[in-house]
């Protein structure tokens, strides 16, 4: 049973609808004795850093979520915003992220004559830089769905699961022991997400 952390910032309904797709069996949980009793989690997270540290930290959250990551390490996944939470801090805010991977999380920056954006929003080919508990050896040219302004830079590189071109090569995909993130929405990018999900599933 995977268990989608319900703190009132993430896309749960897609997450939830698509692990019923594959027969994944997955509930929704705020509270926090079952979020400490999980045998799988999944953090997902759409809006800004600070907000979604601090309604973590009003709703009870962050000792459940430590207990069953750190202490009993079980397979975490973190969604895009809910991948940045994983990291120390972040250029976004002044909260403490969870600290569960060696990381912070940067800003996109781009040249002043760059005619790409931020935020970055839409698909892009996602390159796995390992094989991973999340991409296999069969993962080659996938694209995924972004919505982000920022990205999370490991200290590690051997953290570094996936990566992609973006005015310059930036992490999108994050692997340290039981712990993994990515910045796309599995969710929103069909069969390719699906397999994502998937290899979660079947940690």
């Amino acid at each position: 049973m995977i268990t989608v952390v319900d703190y009132g910032v993430g896309n749960i309904g897609a997450i939830i609808n698509m692990a019923d797709y594959l027969g994944i069996d997955a509930e929704t949980s705020s509270d926090p004795d079952k979020i400490r009793n999980a045998s799988k989690l999944i953090l997902p997270g759409v809006g800004a850093f600070d907000k979604a540290m601090l309604t973590l930290q009003t709703k009870g959250l962050i000792d459940p979520l430590n207990e069953a990551a750190l202490k009993r390490q079980i397979p975490v996944l973190g969604i895009c915003l809910g991948m940045q939470l994983l990291a120390r801090r972040s250029d976004e805010g002044v909260q403490a992220g969870l600290g569960w991977v060696a990381a912070d999380v940067l800003r996109i920056t781009l040249p002043p004559e760059s005619p790409l954006k931020v935020p970055h929003i839409g698909w892009l080919e996602v390159k796995p830089a390992r094989i991973s508990a999340l991409f296999d050896s069969e993962v080659h040219g996938e694209r995924f769905y972004f919505d982000h302004g920022y990205y999370v830079q490991c200290d590690n590189p051997q953290d570094v699961a996936a990566t992609i071109d973006y005015g310059s090569e930036i992490c999108c995909a994050v692997n340290s022991g039981n712990v993994s993130g990515v910045q796309f929405h599995p969710e929103k990018s069909h069969r390719f997400g699906m397999r994502v999900l998937e290899a979660f599933g079947k940690i």
